[in-house]
């Protein structure tokens, strides 16, 4: 037994906690330090992989905008040359070419706009079925009862004619 002042240890218990500490310790470090460690270890390489990627597409995309630039400038320099070339040979072409260029875009209005009015008529005719649709089925739940084929285009003229070019 081991006195300190007024504290006091027996030897007997003393040893059974220093057991019981080691034993933690070697539980501590088998169950949980390990995979810990583990754990860190793959994401220590995965974080150094993901660096080594992110660095290997980083030196891609310099090549690939190195190469772009490279066939830009290639692009500049044709593009002039074209440029040169076609203006030692646009006077008469040119004049042509807009004669053209106006008369297709004014097809293309025409054309544009006739595809347009028939849009417009047919948007309107639908419209005018789906009226009809819900204006019989409004009138026929209001008198509570269905009307023949007959009857019910004599009463869609008959509304047609009324509501007329308000559509």
């Amino acid at each position: 037994m081991l006195e300190f002042g007024t504290v006091s240890l027996e030897w007997g218990t003393l040893l059974f906690q220093v057991i019981i500490f080691l034993l933690l310790l070697a539980l501590v470090n088998k169950y949980a330090t390990g995979p810990i460690a583990n754990v860190l270890e793959k994401r220590r390489q995965y974080v150094a992989n993901e660096i080594s990627t992110a660095e290997r597409n980083r030196q891609e995309a310099e090549a690939l905008l190195a190469e772009q630039r490279r066939l830009l400038d290639e692009a500049r320099a044709e593009s002039k040359a074209i440029i040169d070339r076609a203006t030692k040979q646009a006077s008469d072409e040119a004049a042509k070419i807009v004669s053209e260029a106006q008369a297709a875009t004014e097809r293309m209005k025409a054309s544009a706009s006739a595809e347009l009015a028939r849009e417009i008529e047919k948007a309107k005719a639908e419209l005018r079925g789906e009226l009809t649709s819900i204006s019989v089925l409004l009138a026929s739940k209001i008198i509570e009862k269905e009307l023949d084929a007959e009857e019910q285009k004599n009463t869609v003229d008959k509304f047609l004619t009324q509501v007329g070019d308000r559509l």
